[in-house]
């Protein structure tokens, strides 16, 4: 591995650790809160799961029974064979049971389980999302979550083989001390190993889960961004980068194989040597009249199946090992902080007439690195703000802050009046909209994606599409309004995705509407279309534009100036131009764009 790819892997997993930092180490209890409500499921499998032990352990003894029957010549051999199938039958009944019930309750776990982490990774701040590639938060909500899966799946079956290990040692002493007190000789030479081998089991799985999150973070960001690396032709460089975190994945999980599979030899050579001893010593009592041979072939049944639970609980071991290593990063991503989330007694925020009011505010991404620094502006209910400024000047960071995707540092944001932080943050959802420079687009018809916030009917998207003038390329598409959608839109242009996005926001109908640099990367034509949409969209709402073109803010009531997150003017176009500011110096200049003036 590269010093370089070293350094990355270093730095993803400090930056997840930033994010992820809270950890319970009561991993097992705190899953057993999403195990309760299902305790009916679990209480019947471990009922069968004793059903199936005892019938475990009852067979060799009807083995035994009916060897002395037909040794002795005795009547009772049928009765032997009756109760012998009654047991198989009522075996398999057990069996059955303990793995459906198992399954079944695993499934509803691990189903609440994901809706609790999608739910909690919803109500996080936008700031935490920031610093977390998205990679890695899927590792959790699949890889980590099948490891967990897995363990409840087999969890059940496990406490059976625990139940049966102990259900054998106590028939083996009850059988004959001697022969038993040889083969349990081997326990202590099985904690002697698990002893040595424990410690490194769990280092070792836990830097396989993170090796893999490296390899899904990784993974998506190349998908994600394949347009600019074919452009940049870095597929070699990008594929070389891919290929050692793929290697340093490939050696992390070979070394919890490695772990994983160290004890099975151990239990099959113990497992041999025992059965020697058995066949050897037992055959020598038998020979001598001391032992009934029945009871030597029942000891040898019980022999052969003492080792399999031994074996099974120690595969089930490294199960529950890579459970626990998942389980730990499932509760680091619920026990991610809420910073976010509605007062005590937080209001509805109902209002129609909803102007914009930042008051003294200082906000931030980092601590100790403010982007916007003591700003004061106000927006008239009904009026049309422009926010521009050159790039990083914290034209953005505004828009989030009356949307409450981030929480200010100091002095207040009020929307229709009231702080964002004491109004309810459905109410603000509905009450503020948002457009972006790239409207996000699921899969599924443009139908869907209009409506994506409201239940619109049918016939008040079709007019809202009209009204921002996107029904007549609609209707060109191959099914018109329930034409399918291909990821995030890609079988729509630019503009016609932006289009969408308007139409998503009127039929929304909210009384505060934000553009995030809505015309950036539209061709002039289309944005002269985008213009009359915006005519539509805008009217009667209070609205908060934010541009670097002339043409989209030139109109506009009040345009706010930033540099270097700071206002600097506010004021109408013709009045800024007068002032001979930062704003005018645009003008002058005849740029299109207000990063000319930067």
């Amino acid at each position: 591995m590269s010093g370089q790819v070293a350094a990355d892997i270093r730095y993803l997993q400090d930056e997840e650790e930033a994010v992820f930092s809270s950890f319970d180490r009561g991993v097992a209890a705190r899953f057993g809160g999403f195990v309760r409500p299902y305790r009916v499921w679990l209480y019947g499998a471990l009922a069968a799961v004793l059903l199936y032990v005892a019938c475990q352990l009852a067979i060799p003894l009807l083995i035994r029974a009916g060897v002395d029957q037909a040794v002795n010549g005795g009547a009772g051999f049928h009765r032997v064979v009756l109760t012998f199938a009654g047991v198989l039958a009522a075996n398999a009944a057990g069996g059955f049971l303990q793995e459906w019930l198992a399954a079944r309750l695993a499934q509803q776990v691990i189903f609440d389980l994901r809706s609790a982490m999608v739910t909690h990774l919803q109500k996080v701040s936008l700031g935490v999302l920031d610093q977390t590639h998205v990679g890695r938060i899927m590792s959790r909500l699949q890889g980590d979550v099948n490891a967990l899966q897995e363990f409840l799946e087999t969890s059940v079956s496990a406490v059976g083989d625990l139940f049966l290990l102990v259900g054998i040692c106590f028939v083996l002493l009850w059988l004959d001390w001697r022969l038993g007190a040889i083969t349990l000789t081997v326990l202590p030479i099985m904690v002697a190993i698990r002893a040595a081998w424990l410690p490194r089991v769990q280092t070792t799985f836990r830097r396989a889960k993170d090796a893999a999150s490296i390899v899904s973070a990784a993974l998506a960001e190349n998908i994600n961004g394949i347009r600019t690396v074919i452009a940049a032709r870095r597929e070699e460089r990008n594929l070389a980068d891919f290929e050692a975190k793929v290697a340093a994945n490939r050696d992390a999980q070979i070394a919890a194989a490695h772990y994983a599979h160290a004890m099975a030899p151990a239990v099959e050579t113990l497992t041999g040597l025992a059965l020697a001893v058995i066949v050897v010593g037992g055959g020598w009592a038998v020979a001598d009249g001391r032992l009934p041979i029945g009871v030597m072939v029942a000891y040898i049944f019980y022999v052969q199946r003492f080792f399999e639970p031994i074996r099974t609980l120690t595969q089930q071991y490294t199960v529950m090992q890579r459970a626990m290593a998942g389980g730990q990063r499932i509760l680091e991503v619920l026990d991610v902080p809420v910073h976010i989330a509605d007062a005590p007694g937080a209001q509805v925020l109902t209002t129609r007439e909803a102007g914009i009011e930042l008051d003294h505010v200082t906000f931030g991404y980092r601590s100790g690195r403010p982007v916007l620094h003591d700003v004061s502006l106000r927006l008239a209910p009904g009026e049309v703000g422009a926010l521009v400024g050159p790039t990083g000047s914290g034209k953005t960071s505004i828009a989030g802050l009356v949307k409450r995707f981030y929480e200010v540092w100091e002095g207040s944001v009020r929307v229709g009046g009231q702080d964002v932080r004491a109004v309810t943050q459905g109410s603000l959802g509905r009450t503020v909209g948002m457009v972006l420079q790239e409207p996000f687009l699921f899969t599924g018809t443009v139908l869907d994606n209009i409506r994506l916030n409201s239940c619109a009917p049918r016939e008040a998207v079709i007019a809202a599409a009209q009204a921002v003038h996107a029904h007549d390329f609609i209707m060109g598409l191959t099914q018109g309004y329930d034409t399918p959608l291909d990821q995030r839109g890609q079988n729509l242009s630019q503009g016609q995705r932006q289009l969408l996005g308007f139409a998503r926001a009127l039929v929304a109908d909210p009384a505060v509407l934000i553009l995030d640099e809505a015309t950036a990367n539209v061709d002039s034509f289309t944005e002269a279309r985008i213009q009359q949409a915006l005519k539509t969209l805008l009217k009667g709402r209070t609205s908060l534009i934010i541009a670097h073109r002339l043409a989209t803010v030139r109109d506009a009531d009040r345009i706010f100036v930033l540099e270097g997150g700071r206002l600097v003017e506010q004021g109408r176009h013709a009045e800024l131009v007068a002032a001979g500011g930062l704003y005018a110096r645009l003008v002058a200049k005849g740029g299109a764009s207000f990063d000319d003036a930067a």
